[in-house]
């Protein structure tokens, strides 16, 4: 009987003479997790200082409470959007804190100073307020917002697989830039009603509020996420495709960038010019956007069933395994059955080898079209080390769900066909006589494996 293989934390080792241990202070996680935090921190003071100076501290505690609300049904929405490989909570902390402090604050100084300058020299107030609005503010806006984006891009590359997880990062960072922002018009609009001797959430508070919460709570969210969806098809994208890898991101930007400004253009259309764009424009581009971020999250769970089976195969997953891992509803089915028998722990670690499952077939469905990185065998082996690691607690709970789902379940071995199944990792502790890094044959019947000896 084989020992299951001790894989390295990091892929290089010691070579080259050095070790992590030796790494500047400067390199070290702390301290840039800490400087990230101070930074963000000091944004955030720096912008509610900003917002409480225009609307007083009564307006700015109105509008604060008026502008939570639709934080929570909003981010729920990009977490369900997220469940087929759940991003790291951190990431999405990230995001929301950076579009509500940082973001904003570049926004709020960069649109007050573009406006009074573009006032000065042209001596029309209202020319400047056009412009600022319709120009400045969606330039700078949308690159602030999808600054956020680029550096998750950047330093959570192995978090950010596809589009959804690019129009999941976009639509929170928006979500905590318009948080922010509604803190600032709520709070305008309440003190314009107090001045005006009205008492309670008056007129003015009362149509900005249904303007912003009721009926476009999803604006900036949906101009961002053309941003993000930009980034998801450069995250699917060859790395020699450099140009492309270029223009995709750009090109959402742009666009995200046109929207906004047709958006805060709308006003200066006509009495009705705001609801005509609202109907004809912002409500049909959120709803094409709607299903092809559904569309594309089913996509994803066709490929956790199509990529699974050859780890079936090769004796890491059960036969059934692929199905269920390929279903929301057997997830769930899943995770309740763990959490019923076993308590908390265990349906935690289900829901864990469930991310990790997925994050497999995804991995393996880049490197078999070519777009995997310089670590994918390290990164494949992670993976599957992880998965071992919590077999005994999930595959009695996937089996449970596998047996739920009977009536709805395909034969044995789902999606085979003749071929070869590319396996670059040991196989589990059973024994192989197949040596790593083979291109191994899978035959599609039940009981087949190429590793047993």
């Amino acid at each position: 009987m084989a020992t299951f293989p001790s894989y390295p934390t990091h892929p290089q080792g010691d070579a080259g003479g050095g070790t992590l241990g030796h790494a500047h202070w400067w390199q070290k996680r702390w301290v840039r997790y800490g400087a990230l935090i101070t930074l963000l921190a000091l944004s955030g003071l720096v912008i509610l200082a900003l917002v409480r100076q225009q609307t007083g501290t009564e307006g700015f505690l109105v509008g604060l409470g008026l502008a939570v609300l639709p934080v929570p049904l909003l981010t729920a929405a990009f977490r369900w959007l997220d469940r087929v490989e759940p991003g790291p909570w951190r990431n999405l902390l990230f995001a929301f804190a950076w579009g509500a402090c940082a973001a904003a604050l570049i926004a709020i100084v960069a649109n007050s100073f573009a406006t009074r300058w573009i006032a000065t020299a042209t001596a029309d107030p209202n020319s400047a307020d056009t412009l600022g609005a319709t120009v400045i503010a969606p330039m700078v806006e949308e690159s602030a917002k999808a600054a956020a984006v680029l550096l998750l891009f950047l330093f959570r590359r192995r978090d950010f697989t596809g589009i959804v997880d690019g129009v999941v990062i976009a639509g929170v960072t928006a979500t905590g830039f318009a948080f922010t922002e509604n803190i600032l018009y709520l709070g305008t609009a309440f003190g314009t009603d107090q001045l005006s001797g009205e008492r309670g959430l008056a007129s003015m508070t009362a149509a900005t509020f249904f303007v912003r919460v009721v009926m476009s709570p999803f604006a900036h969210p949906l101009f961002t996420v053309l941003t993000g969806i930009g980034f998801g098809i450069t995250a699917l994208t060859a790395e020699r495709r450099r140009i492309r890898r270029v223009l995709m991101p750009l090109g959402g930007l742009l666009l995200a960038m046109g929207m906004h400004s047709m958006w805060n253009g709308s006003s200066t259309f006509g009495q009705y010019g705001f609801f005509a764009v609202y109907a004809s424009f912002m409500v049909p581009a959120f709803g094409l956007l709607t299903w092809l971020v559904i569309w594309t999250r089913q996509r994803e769970l066709r490929t956790v069933r199509e990529e699974l089976p050859a780890y079936a195969v090769a004796g890491w997953l059960s036969p059934i395994e692929p199905f269920v891992l390929g279903s929301m509803r057997a997830r769930r089915l899943a995770r309740e059955y763990a959490r019923q028998h076993f308590g908390k722990a265990a349906a935690r670690s289900v829901a864990e080898y469930e991310a990790y499952a997925t994050s497999l077939a995804f991995l393996r469905h880049r490197g078999r079209r070519g777009r995997a990185g310089a670590d994918f065998v390290v990164r494949e082996r992670e993976l599957l080390a992880e998965l071992w690691a919590r077999r005994e607690v999930a595959r009695p709970a996937l089996a449970h769900a596998a047996r739920s789902m009977a009536p709805a379940a395909p034969p044995a071995w789902p999606g085979y066909g003749y071929g070869y199944a590319p396996v670059y990792t040991a196989p589990p502790p059973y024994g192989s006589t197949v040596p790593y890094g083979s291109t191994v044959p899978y035959l599609p019947y039940p009981g087949y494996n190429p590793y047993r000896s």
